[in-house]
């Protein structure tokens, strides 16, 4: 799929990489771009192509009223993610998946089914027919000081899965995004090196154009991406040593 004349949703877009995905995707000739938020009037783009969404993927009724309002979706993106620094056997490490869930896991799922006769729709006519979600590299792997948060992202890792091989036979294309440390308001924490918001976005882009089902947009991602090819395991015992 080009993103040049495509109608694109991006959940999570007041900030960090999803605010930098709209903007990619304006530079790249995109023809419409819903930036959604659960407080749209804070949004500041002066491009008339973005169109403000009011947008709470753990709100069913915002979520329904978002797929009424947007019904001509070509390429779904979700981005919208919440990450909490903890240790799996704190207290309150429950809780916080919980909270990390309802967004990551349970949000991303509810805007995926809200949106697939959109997206199916634009599939018959060449119009679109792809689904990205945000995921993380610890997905794929669990680190320490954000155990929780890789929970979450390796449950929405299966649900990425599980929506390929739903969607496949109506031609929809899935795509897992398995970033590093991107330096945003999430990420300001973590004292490593981080890519630009913006390289981030263009990657991920370049993968769906490419037709990667896997994309791993960073410097880190790659290197967690090869490995991973190698074997799981390697990359549990590396993020361990972390």
């Amino acid at each position: 799929m080009k993103i040049a004349n495509a109608t694109i949703l991006i959940t999570g877009a007041n900030r960090g990489i999803g605010r930098a995905l709209v903007e990619a995707a304006l530079a790249r000739g995109a023809a419409k771009v819903y930036a959604g938020a659960r407080q749209p009037e804070g949004l500041a783009f002066a491009d008339p192509r973005v169109v403000p969404l009011a947008l709470d993927v753990t709100d069913a009724a915002s979520v329904a009223a978002a797929a009424a309002a947007a019904g001509d979706v070509g390429l779904l993106v979700n981005n919208a993610g919440v990450a909490e620094f903890g240790d799996i056997l704190a207290p309150g490490a429950a809780e916080s998946l919980r909270r990390q869930a309802a967004v990551n896991v349970f949000g991303l799922l509810a805007v995926t089914q809200a949106f697939v006769p959109a997206v199916t729709a634009a599939a018959t006519t060449g119009a679109g027919g792809v689904i990205v979600n945000l995921l993380s590299v610890v997905s794929l792997a669990p680190m320490a000081a954000l155990a929780p948060y890789s929970v979450s992202k390796a449950a929405a890792h299966s649900v990425t899965g599980a929506l390929r091989t739903a969607l496949k036979p109506a031609g929809v294309g899935v795509h897992g995004v398995f970033p590093g440390p991107v330096d945003t308001d999430m990420a300001k924490d973590m004292p490593m090196a981080k890519a630009a918001p913006i390289d981030v976005a263009n990657a991920i882009y370049d993968g769906v154009e490419a037709g990667a089902e896997d994309i791993y947009p960073d410097a880190m991602a790659a290197g967690v991406g090869a490995g991973w090819a190698q074997g799981p395991k390697a990359i549990e015992a590396a993020f361990a040593a972390m």
